[in-house]
């Protein structure tokens, strides 16, 4: 589907509602409201909603509608960040009249009868949607704009991950001049408190480094107890970048133990090197540099490393790849 049909689609639905994957980071809500908020001043007689599960520690951004199920019968699902089913929060998209995905992520759609914006060459799903709003001449407001900054901000590494671009550059200008609020943004990403700092530094100096060019953390059901007070989000994905800029290392991982679903959530980075088919060997999927899993167990994640050993050792010699 192409930007200007998508709008044409908004413009048919008196009622829209936005949806996104679970265990949301800032880039699915700050899409997902961006969207929302785009939609509310470009088209004001419109009826949007925004539903998912608990935001965690991104509660700054903003929050999720309570929606009944029968406003999703003649609406218009549109599903941010996220292409596969199982992993969309709030399965009642598949109530609504028509669903429309928009990700940006290396994963087939796996979503029955969606029409599809996909666009892997973006850094950001917010910056996806961002240059949809700036290419079909939409406005947006200082809210909407802080939001996909946000996205933009969390899944570029603060514009150091070699897929930005310099799109991405002219799309965040454009947020900023819209009103988007910077400094909102990074003091409630990176000023933490004297607790998270502490703890940053427990699990800085419990993680292993490998002779192949690999750091993992195995976070299992005794480690989680010595945090009772974080959510399972700020070990998983929150620790997961302690281990990135060192030399030595190109691959590195974040094991956590799932407690909800009695699983092992593995969060896999690296630098210079694609990693995301081994990701996808495993039932997981995301980038190329920043995707994950999810395991049976702490068994299987021993084999996810040694996958990502063997891939550096084949690797070797090679140039860089971007």
């Amino acid at each position: 589907m192409d930007y200007k049909t998508f709008f044409e689609k908004i413009d048919a639905y008196d009622t829209i509602v936005i949806f996104r994957h679970t265990r949301p980071d800032l880039d699915a809500l700050g899409s997902q409201i961006g969207l929302a908020e785009a939609i509310n001043l470009n088209y004001p007689s419109k009826r949007v909603y925004m539903v998912g599960d608990d935001l965690g520690r991104y509660s700054f951004i903003g929050k999720m509608d309570i929606v009944e199920d029968d406003i999703f019968k003649d609406a218009l699902a549109i599903i941010c960040d996220v292409a596969c089913q199982a992993l969309v929060s709030d399965k009642r998209y598949k109530l609504a009249k028509e669903v429309v995905v928009i990700d940006h992520h290396k994963n087939e759609c796996d979503i029955e009868d969606a029409s599809t914006i996909i666009d892997t060459s973006r850094i950001a799903c917010a910056e996806l949607i961002s240059h949809m709003l700036y290419d079909q001449g939409k406005r947006i407001n200082a809210y909407g704009a802080t939001a996909l900054y946000g996205g933009i901000v969390t899944d570029s590494g603060r514009f150091q991950y070699n897929a930005t671009t310099s799109s991405t550059f002219r799309i965040a200008a454009w947020l900023l001049d819209s009103g988007a609020d910077m400094e909102y943004i990074y003091d409630h990403l990176y000023v933490e408190t004297l607790a998270q700092r502490k703890m940053k530094n427990y699990f800085s100096n419990h993680y292993v480094t490998t002779n192949d060019g690999v750091a993992y953390m195995f976070n299992d059901k005794d480690t989680l107890a010595k945090f009772p007070d974080v959510t399972f989000f700020d070990i998983s994905r929150g620790m997961v970048n302690l281990m990135a800029g060192i030399d030595e290392i190109k691959i590195w991982c974040n094991f956590t133990y799932d407690a909800e679903n009695d699983k092992v959530v593995g969060e896999f980075r690296s630098r210079g090197i694609s990693i995301v088919e081994i990701a996808k060997k495993y039932g997981g999927g995301g980038h190329a540099n920043a995707c994950g899993a999810t395991l049976k167990d702490f068994m299987e994640a021993e084999l996810v490393i040694a996958d990502f050993k063997n891939l550096l050792k084949e690797k070797g010699g090679e140039s860089i790849e971007h």
